[in-house]
């Protein structure tokens, strides 16, 4: 696991890809050891290598197995959180499909930050990132699961931020909009589904994991010592309109 005198640590759950991975990527140019973690060992395998980077697995919903990921972090400056981001479809609402769905997205998220809060309260330093979605403040007719966990992070985001604030913590939250992920191709390869989020879109493109690790790393470094309890949209101004 990473420590280092010399550099911050972050540690990314469902950093493996994707997002999480442009996270990585961003954090890593900012000088930090990062550990990113997967659901499965083809997920971990998969991740490219780089110079102060590690991985391994994590599920969220596992009590002790987050509990013994933060045990072996000797330190920790940062925390982000972007394992939540699975959705049913349709299937949300049967009520098991449901209660996954806020396990991961939400409880997951809670989990963490609390194993998490004594080493990042120790650092002097820490950081908490929540991830936040578009459909934290729209509806999501096929996604009620998805969308009221993204909602709840919000609130979430807020109210740690509030009650960690003298403990030398910041928490905040992105709220990505269309980003160019697993997640999302079934939208992007569906032609006329990709040309209505476009065409909402005022920047009129698809956003990359690099967009979201930019303003991440703006986020957990000294610069915005200031912030804590924002949500922070990039989404190339969809949610402007």
């Amino acid at each position: 696991m990473p420590t280092s005198t010399d550099h911050k640590v972050a540690l990314i759950t469902g950093g493996a890809r994707g997002i999480g991975f442009g996270i990585a990527e961003a954090l890593l140019q900012s000088g930090y050891r990062v550990l990113v973690t997967g659901l499965s060992d083809e997920e971990v395998t998969a991740v490219p290598p780089r110079d102060h980077l590690s991985s391994t697995r994590l599920d969220v919903t596992d009590d002790h197995a987050v509990a013994d990921i933060i045990s072996q972090c000797d330190q920790l400056d940062a925390l982000v959180n972007c394992a939540g981001m699975i959705l049913r479809g349709g299937a949300e609402y049967q009520i098991a499909s449901f209660q996954k769905v806020m396990d991961v997205n939400l409880t997951g998220t809670m989990r963490m930050c609390i194993a998490a809060r004594e080493k990042l309260a120790a650092s002097g330093r820490g950081v908490i990132i929540n991830t936040a979605s578009m459909l934290s403040f729209f509806g999501g007719p096929l996604t009620p699961a998805y969308a009221a966990s993204k909602g709840a992070i919000v609130q979430l985001t807020k109210s740690l931020a509030v009650a960690w604030a003298d403990e030398g913590i910041r928490v905040n939250a992105i709220a990505p909009g269309w980003i160019e992920t697993e997640l999302t191709r079934g939208a992007r390869e569906d032609a006329a589904r990709s040309q209505s989020i476009l065409a909402r879109t005022p920047m009129k493109r698809w956003g990359q994991p690099v967009d979201i690790g930019g303003v991440v790393a703006h986020l957990c470094s000294d610069e915005a010592r200031f912030i804590t309890g924002a949500v922070i949209p990039i989404d190339g101004g969809y949610s402007a309109q």
